[in-house]
């Protein structure tokens, strides 16, 4: 058994270009109901590209909005946050996806209702896969392409991460090709060690599980790591996983051992969780 991660809320490191980083997929207006009463933007290939972005490291986001201004707002707050937008298509009579969330006295988000617009059947372009193609890591989310990116990437060289757990479509969540993926689960430990495994077995590489709370499990085949959640006051859990995806992979990155690549992503996940949204926003 692989040694606990754990460690103390951090702040932020001071900002410095680190690696080219791009991710794919999914972003999405949050509409959160009264008492809250708020709209931010969120979605797991954007919470990603955010939290990589303030991580320090030269970051591009891949997809698709609506010509509406809910899809000028998502490219403004992109931008804003120093993530490259060359390749945020807009789409023309298009509409922007948004999510309903209700959110409980706990912190905790519930999904009320969910509208993919023109993410719905996006996929990268050719010239999208050139570029693609020279990024060191690529990180996918909600994606609608069969697993046809991720394959053309990991073929080039590229590594490659997808968050498993966000795509009900089965075509869509394979974990074959995939450098790490990572998977969502609130069961046991023996649980969470049965998806990990059941995830290398289908081709993974290295496979993370994220069990909010409960702490996260890792396993590269052999050795089991186990990550900490750390104690927090709770305001809102969306994106939380999205910003332990970003800690994680930011440490990876690095070079670092997976048992200290947990302890960063509870670190930004524990960030996360003091606000609304899956990164600071006005």
């Amino acid at each position: 058994m692989g040694e606990t991660a754990r460690r103390e809320f951090i702040m932020p490191r001071q900002r410095r270009m680190i690696a080219r980083i791009a991710t794919v997929g999914d972003n999405c207006i949050d509409r959160y109901l009264p008492p809250i009463d708020r709209a931010l933007v969120g979605g797991n290939a954007v919470n990603v590209a955010v939290n990589l972005a303030r991580a320090g490291h030269e970051t591009a986001y891949f997809g698709a909005v609506g010509d509406d201004p809910e899809g000028r707002r998502t490219r403004e707050v992109l931008a804003s946050q120093s993530v490259d937008v060359t390749s945020l298509r807009t789409i023309a009579g298009g509409r922007t996806s948004h999510t309903v969330i209700a959110t409980g006295a706990d912190g905790d988000r519930h999904f009320v209702s969910e509208d993919f617009g023109v993410c719905r059947g996006y996929r990268p372009d050719e010239r999208d896969m050139i570029r693609l193609m020279k990024m060191r890591h690529v990180h996918i989310g909600w994606l609608d392409d069969a697993g046809i990116t991720k394959r053309a990437l990991v073929q080039a060289g590229v590594s490659v991460s997808q968050d498993l757990s966000v795509n009900a479509e089965p075509r869509n969540i394979t974990p074959d090709a995939l450098t790490i993926a990572f998977i969502s689960s609130d069961g046991s430990e023996a649980e969470a060690r049965a998806f990990a495994e059941r995830t290398l077995a289908g081709g993974a590489k290295l496979a993370v599980i994220m069990r909010g709370p409960l702490g996260s499990l890792a396993t590269s085949g052999g050795e089991f790591f186990r990550g900490a959640a750390l104690p927090v006051a709770v305001t809102d859990t969306t994106g939380a996983g999205d910003s332990f995806i970003a800690g994680f992979l930011s440490a990876h990155l690095a070079g670092r051992p997976v048992a200290e690549c947990l302890v960063e992503g509870h670190a930004a996940a524990a960030e996360t969780c003091r606000i609304f949204g899956g990164f600071a926003q006005d």
